[in-house]
């Protein structure tokens, strides 16, 4: 944080000085002011972090100096001065937004601990304030890009179920399209916004890990099970949960969920007390629910709850007039991460793709714009950077394989395995065990990769 301006505001002379003096050597800006007008006048024209505000001045009192400061600009941190023994007045101050207060007499270095608190504690507040925004703003409804008719009916659906009371919501749709996005953009359009989104993939746990995940578990409730644990549904209390891939979860734990569902209660692994949630439940899967529920490996009662409003994202080759438009999005996106100045795609980048199916629907795309973005250096994406299966419609053989040229300003190994580890599974459209057959890779090996760089 910058030098902080402090305002000191008392109509005693001597305490004016004193605190001027002694801010200022623990290096803080410090102004004064007599009276509640003038403070009222700097206020406004300097705006400072911090007030040391008086009660007693003449003309307007401390108290409504404050809520005066607090129309002003409410992040503006006020510990108010009291006279001895005002314990009233002091709570009055608090409920009206003062950070703290200090009585008369005062002692200097109990001020200056004080202050520096004050000023570490909003400092981190406005931190946190700045990265929801920063959250708020990536995931909103116009980064989900797309002009075809499908996309738009999905995007309509995202506000109306945002607004909506719902708890229960399911995306359905291949890997790739953008469930989690969908899930984030509902959260962070609704009330629910400023409470947790927990995201959890219900295909890569156990099941008896998943379930302390979910809900949480006592300590001594098994072996490992050193402190008491809360888990997502706990935590995200007035939020969102994100269950991703809810088609692999156990059968056993179906029914549990659903009790959640239902009742709105869980019991933690180990615990007997009922806990009462309110959580907005949100459900993806790349699988179809009914064929599971043939097979006997899905609830019926689980999917009806889950299903109630239901969002169905179509794959990228149903609505080709959205390549485009995506590939332009993720070159301003990637043109700013690794500082580039791609401008264009060739015509005949262009054709090729839109002429490909795109088997890992956007997820490859942006995969595929990542990789070229990072290998070429030129300001027009040419069909050139494609890689070879895009433009020649299928894999080359994992036995032909003829190498990597380096670009002559370098690359990072790990980059490369990234981009491979993620060109793998977009082709293998998620399956994880496809992907590492492309790769020529043990399945764990490659889930090891996946959890390495985020993808898991």
């Amino acid at each position: 944080m910058e030098t902080a301006k402090i305002l000191v505001v008392d109509d005693e002379h001597l305490i004016r000085w004193t605190l001027e003096q002694h801010l200022g050597k623990e290096g803080y800006e410090v102004y004064t002011a007599e009276d509640g007008e003038k403070a009222l006048e700097m206020v406004t024209d300097m705006m400072p972090d911090l007030v040391l505000l008086d009660n007693q001045l003449p003309g307007a009192s401390g108290i409504e100096v404050l809520g005066r400061i607090k129309e002003i600009d409410r992040n503006i941190i006020v510990i108010m001065i009291t006279a001895h023994g005002l314990l009233e007045t002091a709570v009055k101050a608090m409920k009206l937004g003062a950070y703290d207060y200090v009585s008369k007499p005062f002692n200097l270095d109990e001020i200056t601990l004080i202050i520096k608190k004050a000023l570490e504690t909003v400092s981190l507040r406005l931190e946190v304030r700045m990265l929801k925004d920063q959250q708020k703003k990536r995931f909103r409804t116009d980064n989900i890009i797309g002009k075809s008719r499908a996309i738009q009916l999905v995007l309509d659906m995202i506000q109306k179920i945002a607004q909506s009371d719902a708890s229960t919501v399911l995306i359905q749709g291949e890997s790739g399209t953008g469930k989690e996005l969908v899930a984030r953009a509902i959260h962070t359009n609704s009330a629910r916004s400023d409470k947790p989104f927990m995201a959890i993939n219900c295909a890569a746990l156990p099941e008896t890990l998943l379930e302390s995940e979910l809900l949480g578990h006592e300590k001594g409730a098994f072996t490992d099970a050193k402190a008491q644990k809360k888990g997502l549904f706990e935590l995200a209390d007035n939020g969102s949960v994100f269950l991703d891939e809810v088609g692999d979860m156990a059968y056993s734990m179906q029914a549990k969920l659903l009790r959640i569902l239902e009742d709105k209660t869980f019991k933690r692994v180990g615990g007997v007390k009922d806990i009462s949630v309110d959580v907005r439940v949100i459900s993806a899967t790349n699988q179809d629910l009914k064929d599971l529920m043939g097979d006997g490996k899905f609830r019926k009662d689980l999917y009806y709850r889950l299903q109630v409003v239901p969002i169905y994202l179509p794959p990228l080759r149903e609505r080709k007039e959205d390549i485009l438009p995506l590939a332009k999005h993720f070159i301003d996106l990637f043109n700013e991460e690794f500082n580039k100045s791609v401008k264009e795609i060739s015509e005949k980048a262009r054709e090729f793709l839109i002429r490909y199916d795109w088997p890992g629907n956007v997820r490859e795309l942006k995969n595929v714009i990542e990789r070229a973005m990072i290998l070429e250096s030129e300001d027009i994406l040419l069909y050139e950077h494609l890689p070879i299966e895009l433009v020649s419609g299928k894999m080359p053989a994992f036995s032909t394989y003829t190498g990597l040229n380096i670009p002559k300003e370098g690359i990072s190994l790990e980059k490369v395995e990234e981009d491979l580890v993620k060109q793998a599974l977009a082709i293998a459209a998620g399956n994880q065990s496809k992907a590492a057959d492309l790769l020529g890779m043990q399945r764990d090996a490659f889930r090891r990769r996946m959890k390495k760089y985020g993808v898991l």
